[in-house]
């Protein structure tokens, strides 16, 4: 069968059992709306907030990034796990035993304020817009290589069927929704890596692979992958592969800052609020980390075997002789290549090929031709661009497997970035319609108008990040998506840390703290990534890292006023002392 006939029967099959699932669990009131009545299992929640947490960035860019920057690339895999232990073992069971379903609604009522409520929503709006720009990404560049069809197209698809199942059945849809794009994610993610593993070392477990040998020219020529990787690099003019890159300080900001971001990034805060009390809520925890494990275990391998699997392919072959993907990844623009000694080969080596990403002229594309770019073309002996998202979606084909295989791989990406989208946009969306409408402006609007609120809120949130997801800031999805854990860990983290552990932070030096925090870290990022050109960072920290510094901004400027304005009401700090007693917390299930 053709590969997009397979394309179609995958797709079908996996959206039809989403579309499925939302019909059967439609939300009938804002309990289930919001935290899907409380009462699912911690395995079923363990599950729905691994795929919750595994985002296009994790499934798509991640291995682009070990594959581009090898071990210098192990900032993703440290950050976002030890984020996640930091999440389930520090906050997550205090802000489970408050009670309160939502990041904003924990703000406004710890610090008796509305104002810090206001606050924490706009922060929510922020960062929750930033990520999901990021998944309608990657779920663009998913479907215009499925179907053979503009990016643009499949963002607008991919919207579409969050809103529907996101909008109709809120966390009750989404979690067991979430459970079914799991089990697609996990299959599609390691089954292509194991065949490639044989393929090239013959150990069908990844992880041996990965230290084992490179056996794909025969068992006589057998020699250490890495080693084999190593040399490449370092033919091809790269430093060795297993070599760390970067600023040192840079790498240690971006990692703390994914870790510090992960912990608090309010839709996966919020997915502990479905299971019954906070005992569940660890039992959750455990599982959460076991099914994340068996993906991020897996994606050092994903990410060497695509880059062997590359260079192969690609470097020092006639244009001519391309292979299939190859062409069909230039078509949707994903990559480019420049002759530049004329001698029709095509080079890969370090440097840039162009200044930017590729802008292609207007001509249609001769039969046999490359698509020809309008760009200042760089010095450097490098011909080839690619974009570090399509490399999950591309290895199968570069590894030659079956068309099967392939079609899964695209399912997998699309559980993904849809999974994470609707957290997000549930989130989002009931930050809009309780804590901002049913908390502060019309206190009296009933459950059907809340409820009705939230979805206007969803289709106006999913328009202005389907025009982003089209118009990317950064075509690096992972990049995108560490922007807003960088805003996250600069406002929610500290927040939340004192908001549990200090009875001295009143509604004063929240508010000015989460402001402070924020509006730093955004401001870098909106200066260094779209107002200027230069690398000038502070102290070499870049966007992606500055928000470990804008937390640091946010601590000591609430502790600051706090220090110099009126403490909070006793009833508050006997609350904050309530929340830490364990006693009672395995109890603790009200919403």
């Amino acid at each position: 069968m053709d590969q997009t006939v397979w394309n179609f029967i995958f797709i079908g099959i996996t959206f039809g059992v989403y579309i499925g699932i939302a019909i059967w669990s439609r939300a009938g009131s804002t309990k289930e709306y919001y935290t899907a009545g409380g009462g699912v299992s911690p395995f079923a929640n363990g599950m729905a907030t691994a795929a919750d947490w595994m985002s296009a960035a994790t499934f798509i860019s991640m291995a682009g990034g070990i594959a581009a920057a090898g071990y210098g690339a192990s900032k993703f895999l440290m950050g976002w796990t030890g984020g996640f232990v930091l999440l389930t073992t520090l906050m997550v069971p205090y802000l489970r035993k408050f009670g309160k379903a939502t990041v904003p609604d924990f703000v406004g009522d710890r610090f008796y304020s509305n104002g810090a409520r206001l606050v924490a929503v706009i922060c929510a709006i922020f960062i929750c817009m930033t990520y999901i720009m990021g998944q309608m990404r990657g779920v663009g560049i998913v479907f215009s290589r499925l179907f053979d069809i503009e990016i643009w197209m499949g963002v607008l698809i991919g919207g579409s069927i969050v809103f529907f199942y996101a909008g109709l059945g809120g966390m009750k849809g989404i979690t067991y929704t979430q459970v079914a794009q799991y089990c697609v994610m996990v299959f599609s993610y390691t089954i292509p890596v194991i065949f490639i593993s044989i393929i090239i070392t013959g150990d069908v477990i990844p992880q041996l692979g990965l230290i084992g040998n490179y056996i794909k020219d025969g068992s006589e020529n057998a020699q250490p992958l890495l080693q084999k990787v190593n040399q490449i690099s370092i033919d091809l003019g790269f430093q060795e592969y297993t070599a760390g890159t970067g600023n040192k300080l840079d790498l240690f900001c971006i990692t703390a800052a994914l870790m510090v971001g992960t912990a608090g990034l309010p839709h996966v805060i919020v997915r502990f609020f479905t299971v019954k009390n906070v005992r569940a809520v660890r039992k959750s925890a455990y599982w959460t980390l076991t099914f994340i494990a068996i993906i991020y275990l897996t994606a050092p391998a994903l990410g060497m075997f695509a880059r062997t699997n590359f260079i192969e392919e690609i470097n020092g072959k006639k244009y001519q002789d391309a292979p299939e993907w190859f062409k069909n990844w230039e078509t949707q623009g994903m990559i480019a290549w420049v002759d530049k000694n004329n001698d029709g080969i095509m080079q890969y080596r370090a440097g840039n090929v162009f200044s930017g990403k590729p802008s292609f002229d207007n001509e249609t594309q001769k039969e046999g031709k490359p698509r020809l770019v309008t760009n200042e073309i760089d010095p450097s002996e490098n011909e080839v661009y690619y974009d570090k998202d399509i490399i999950v979606l591309a290895n199968p084909e570069m590894a030659g497997l079956p068309k099967w295989v392939i079609a899964l791989v695209m399912a997998g990406c699309v559980a993904a970035a849809l999974s994470t989208a609707a957290g997000l946009l549930l989130v989002l969306s009931t930050s809009i319609s309780h804590d901002l409408m049913k908390k502060i402006i019309k206190p009296d609007i009933t459950d059907k108008q809340e409820i009705r609120y939230a979805r206007i809120a969803s289709f106006g949130a999913l328009l202005i990040a389907a025009y982003f997801g089209i118009n990317p800031p950064s075509s690096f999805v992972a990049k995108t998506v560490a922007f807003a854990f960088g805003l996250a860990a600069s406002s929610f983290f500290p927040t939340l840390i004192m908001g549990i552990f200090s009875k001295k932070i009143n509604k004063q030096g929240a508010i000015a703290g989460m402001i402070s925090g924020i509006s730093f870290t955004l401001g870098y990022i909106i200066y260094f990534q779209f107002l200027t050109e230069s690398k000038n960072y502070w102290f070499g920290i870049s966007p992606e890292g500055i928000g470990f510094l804008g937390m640091f901004i946010n601590f000591i400027v609430a502790f600051v006023v706090s220090s110099i304005t009126p403490p909070p009401p006793k009833e508050v700090q006997q609350m904050i002392d309530e929340i830490r007693i364990p006693k009672g917390a395995g109890e603790a299930s009200e919403h």
